[in-house]
């Protein structure tokens, strides 16, 4: 199981239904697309960060693992508005207002991000996948994700034996054993892949699959107080925005 979705089973919102976690969550990803990234997309940044570290009872270590690697994506997009190809100037250049811009395109996809991250990681998808049917995605959509979920941390752990096996028998010694090993992961990978996926498929054929995945989901309740906790939330944070704003105006 991968981190996030260690900590999505270990959540305190783990109980609440996910409806009530996507008001919030991806509410405040909406307004750090929406809002301007100054005050807005700041105050969104660090709304999240509160929400995840205070009520939701994120880890601060674990969740730096899993926003570094959105927040380099941030910045590797964000360095690329400080130069501008051709003009007056040469073929690569400076760019006058660069770095204003990439400021503001660093607030609001880290922002996004953080609104994002609140939702995964308080929201297992075993939670999740099963009640999209009820929301009118196809069952075979459904199932195919289920089973993909599923598939990938199959695959992960084998992947994980194989290196320890190799790394066991100084498969990772010298450039040349590591490339070999390598390769033989590659390989061994992709064929238990599609073992695993035979035996899936018979396993399912034996016990009558009839083109639907039937899996139980926890019971919850659209909690009223909570949604409306959040849309107070994220109203306070577009007037915040808007009064923050206007002087600079």
């Amino acid at each position: 199981m991968l981190p996030i979705d260690a900590a999505a089973h270990s959540s305190r919102w783990r109980r609440r239904h996910p409806v009530d976690k996507a008001v919030l969550g991806l509410g405040l990803t909406l307004l750090a697309i929406s809002l301007p990234p100054w005050p807005g997309a700041a105050l969104v940044l660090l709304t999240a960060l509160v929400v995840l570290v205070g009520p939701a009872g994120v880890p601060w270590r674990r969740l730096w693992r899993a926003y570094r690697v959105p927040l380099g994506f941030c910045v590797t997009g964000a360095l690329t508005l400080l130069v501008q190809v051709g003009g007056p100037e040469g073929f690569v250049s400076l760019a006058g207002d660069g770095p204003l811009r990439a400021g503001e395109l660093l607030l609001r996809t880290s922002a996004a991000s953080l609104g994002v991250l609140l939702f995964a990681f308080t929201t297992p998808m075993s939670d999740l996948l099963p009640r999209l049917v009820r929301a009118g995605v196809p069952a075979a959509v459904v199932d195919v994700a289920l089973v993909t979920y599923r598939m990938s941390f199959l695959l992960l752990d084998s992947v994980r034996r194989v290196r320890d096996a190799q790394a066991a028998r100084l498969g990772h010694t010298t450039r040349a054993a590591a490339w070999r090993s390598l390769g033989g992961l590659g390989a061994t990978a992709f064929v238990r892949a599609f073992d695993r996926a035979v035996r899936l498929q018979d396993g399912l054929a034996g016990r009558g699959y009839d083109g639907t995945l039937r899996v139980l989901v926890p019971e919850a309740r659209v909690s009223v107080r909570f949604t409306a906790a959040s849309c107070v939330l994220l109203a306070t944070l577009a007037v915040l925005t808007s009064v923050l704003e206007r002087p600079l105006t």
